[in-house]
């Protein structure tokens, strides 16, 4: 009979959505007039809403992490593309330089290949013999021997021995 006399059904709708909303706008259990919810289930209530409040706060620390781990990545991927980068560089210059010193020795033995042979041996004697070696074995065959060949015996010894014994701990296989 109510719904038919029209707004008052909607008006007792409202009255009771009213009663089940609590002030900060959540559903509240209904309060129906001297009844109290049983006290094992507004413990439960309440345990579940402090769980809940736990739950959403973890979730947003989690978020922020998240968020904080992105910024790490994309820091790091810079950082690997910063070192890749300077490690191209480095390469680049490494060979530049080994360019360069293998230039330089390669005119200073061309220099001494073109010496007197006698000027040539006099020069390789009063140097450090592993050095004087050194050069020795970049040289044509031809043009160490007559270096060779116009140095003292001992020296011209000495040298053939640190010749013949620089690839000797080189293994074989």
């Amino acid at each position: 009979m109510l719904r038919l006399t029209g707004g008052s059904g909607t008006a007792f709708a409202r009255e009771v959505a009213s009663r089940m909303v609590s002030d900060a706008g959540h559903e509240a259990t209904p309060v129906v007039a001297g009844c109290e919810p049983e006290p094992e289930i507004a413990a439960l209530l309440a345990a579940l809403t402090e769980r809940e409040a736990a739950v959403s706060a973890r979730e947003l620390a989690v978020s922020d992490e998240i968020v904080a781990l992105e910024r790490a990545r994309e820091e790091v991927a810079r950082e690997m593309a910063a070192l890749k980068s300077a490690e191209a560089q480095l390469e680049e210059t490494l060979a530049l330089a080994d360019g360069a010193a293998e230039n330089d020795l390669a005119k200073l033995t061309r220099m001494y290949e073109v010496m007197k042979p006698k000027e040539a041996a006099a020069l390789f004697a009063e140097m450090d013999p592993v050095f004087a070696a050194g050069f020795l074995g970049r040289m044509q065959p031809e043009r160490a021997a007559a270096v060779l060949a116009g140095m003292e015996p001992k020296a011209a010894y000495t040298l053939s021995l640190i010749l013949a014994g620089r690839n000797g701990a080189v293994p074989t296989e």
